[in-house]
Formats: structure tokens, sequence, C-alpha cells
């Protein structure tokens, strides 16, 4: 039997095997980042009245994305610095668009980073 959505998951696997790691990591690491602009509604105009913000949902991508960071950064050569900048101002957004900010060191992503002001 020759199924073509077997042999099209065959070879999108084959094809991610010939991705270096690095390429891998950065790549989730900016779709990370992209979602949680989204939820902190920075994709629109006036952020605080964004219909995508949900802030429950972007302290779980923050968080997520300061895991695979901090965890990768010995392989991410040149791509950990402007990573580990993307973050920061993820959290930083996330710090301003919070009625009750965290106390340092406890919001999104900080028990891996440190604290973020």
């Amino acid at each position: 039997m020759n199924d073509p959505q077997v042999a099209e998951t065959d070879d999108s696997v084959r094809e991610l095997g010939e991705v270096p790691s690095v390429e891998v990591i950065s790549r989730a690491a900016v779709m990370l980042m992209s979602s949680a602009a989204e939820r902190l509604g920075l994709a629109d105009p006036d952020p605080d009245s964004s219909p995508l913000r949900d802030l429950d949902e972007a302290r779980r991508l923050i968080t997520a994305l300061a895991g695979l960071i901090t965890a990768s950064v010995e392989y991410l050569g040149p791509h950990a610095g402007p990573l580990r900048e993307g973050l920061q101002a993820l959290q930083r957004a996330f710090r301003e668009a919070s009625a009750v900010p965290d106390e340092p060191g406890a919001g999104p992503g900080e028990k891996y980073t440190g604290p973020v002001y």
C-alpha cells in the first residue's frame, strides 16, 4: 500500500534529520518568542486591548523559552545573544503588562535566567 500521507511524514522526518540541531533549537525558540509576543498583545497597536492577550499563556511560553535557551546556550554560538535579548524583552514586557508584577526572580522564566528588571 502506498499511502501519500505516510510518505509525506517520512519525508518530513528525513528532512528534519538533516537540519543541524542549532537550527532546530533556534526555530523552536523563535516560535516560542512569536507566540509569547502574540499572547502579550505586542502584535496589536494597543496591546492592552488585544483580543489575543492572555498573560497566563504568555507566562507558560516565556518560561518554556527560558528553559530552552538556558539548557542549550552552550550550543547556540552566535545565536545565543539575540535569543537571550529577545527573551529578556519578553520578560520585561510581561512585567509591564501585569497588573500586579511578580517579585524579582519570580517572573516567567526567571528561575532559569535570574531576575529581569
